[in-house]
């Protein structure tokens, strides 16, 4: 462990290991070579073309998938850097949280999750696993990246830990890590690590400023539907005071670093002030903490959550947003509905189709088919199995 690291962090030389063995690095460690194996796999790749609010169509400076997760990338690793735990592990979580995410935004997913009920359901974050550990098919001696068990936790309890049997979409958790040969002791009950933790509170505070600042680019918010909404309205009323001349893209900049910025350095000290009163002694001290342990202060926390219902109402569920996400959602339906009765399926996702024991296992190829699909490749198959083309407009 780095000097410069509180005992309580991620320690990549007391990892619980892979389930293959790896040669040995003499440049990185074991956190270090879990990233660069995210950053390399395939799924990360399709990213750049899956859908994070605002569809590819609509505009070229929106974010996607990709752009998404490498704002929480960054913004993790300074929350990390700040509280002394490991970047790296921080990191590679975030760099893999999406993984499983399907095209289409969480439009896709919704369908999903519906129409996998009766065969174990759909959820992202379960998804996220089973493409590092099943899905990504690159390596001459095993499927999947073979990442650590820090990271694999990670993924897991990417929103807290996994309670009741079943994920927030409703997965049955059991059957699912039971087909997961890499998931064995991970313990989905427990908190996972402070760099875990990190991670997702950076995508909570990533997408809250990017979601703004698109929406602001779509046409769909002003500065001044900002000015009394919790958290952001200070901050949108301080931009106005100072610069009420500048330009409108200029001054909505100002509000979403603005708001990083705050939000960033509250979580720091919140964070810091839970770990003072827990008393961590080790990093498994904080899967038995009983609370998370990085979040946002009470007040923040209570703002946060106005700003959210504020943007699902003003933002997610304007018209504008759902003609394309209605349309995208009969996409994935019909799509999945056409596998199912067919299994026409290129390559070896036909081929496993073909070969599954019983519909449960063929509607899992089906999902795991359908959920790697970028945007593009989503339309072009809808196209080929019905001659026809989606009107997002």
């Amino acid at each position: 462990m780095s000097d410069m690291q509180a005992r309580y962090a991620a320690d990549p030389a007391q990892t619980r290991g892979r389930v293959y063995r790896p040669s040995a690095s003499p440049t990185r460690n074991e956190f270090q070579r879990d990233r660069d194996r995210i950053i390399h796999s395939t799924a990360f790749r399709r990213l750049q073309h899956k859908t994070q609010v605002f569809l590819h169509h609509e505009g070229q400076h929106f974010r996607t998938r990709l752009t998404h997760t490498l704002e929480v990338s960054q913004i993790g690793r300074s929350i990390a850097r700040a509280l002394r735990l490991n970047e790296d592990l921080a990191e590679a979580v975030a760099l893999a949280h999406d993984l499983g995410h399907t095209p289409f935004g969480h439009a896709g997913e919704r369908v999903l999750a519906e129409k996998m009920a009766p065969w174990g359901g759909f959820d992202h974050n379960v998804q996220a696993l089973r493409v590092v550990t099943l899905i990504e098919n690159r390596y001459a001696d095993h499927d999947g990246l073979n990442l650590t068990w820090e990271t694999l936790e990670g993924i897991l309890k990417h929103n807290g830990p996994v309670v009741g049997g079943a994920s927030k979409h409703g997965q049955d958790i059991g059957a699912a890590l039971a087909e997961i040969p890499a998931s064995c002791g991970l313990m989905p009950e427990t908190y996972a690590s402070l760099e875990a933790q990190v991670a997702a509170i950076a995508d909570d505070i990533a997408y809250n400023a990017h979601d703004i600042d698109d929406a602001a680019r779509a046409g769909l918010l002003t500065i001044e539907d900002l000015v009394d909404v919790p958290l952001v309205g200070t901050i949108a009323r301080e931009v106005l005071d100072l610069w009420p001349l500048l330009d409108r893209k200029r001054q909505m900049h100002e509000v979403q670093r603005r708001l990083i910025t705050r939000t960033i350095e509250s979580v720091i000290a919140e964070g810091a002030e839970r770990i003072a009163e827990t008393d961590l002694k080790s990093a498994d001290d904080v899967r038995q903490a009983g609370r998370m342990l990085i979040g946002f202060p009470a007040e923040m926390a209570a703002g946060e959550a106005e700003l959210k219902r504020f943007l699902f109402a003003k933002v997610y569920r304007d018209e504008r947003v759902m003609v394309p996400v209605r349309e995208s959602e009969a996409v994935v339906e019909r799509l999945f509905d056409a596998y199912m009765a067919e299994g026409d399926m290129p390559g070896r996702w036909g081929a496993a189709f073909r070969s599954a024991a019983d519909q449960a296992k063929q509607a899992r190829v089906v999902g795991d088919f359908v959920a790697g699909m970028t945007d593009p490749f989503a339309l072009d198959e809808y196209s080929r199995l019905f001659d026809e083309r989606p009107d997002f407009r």
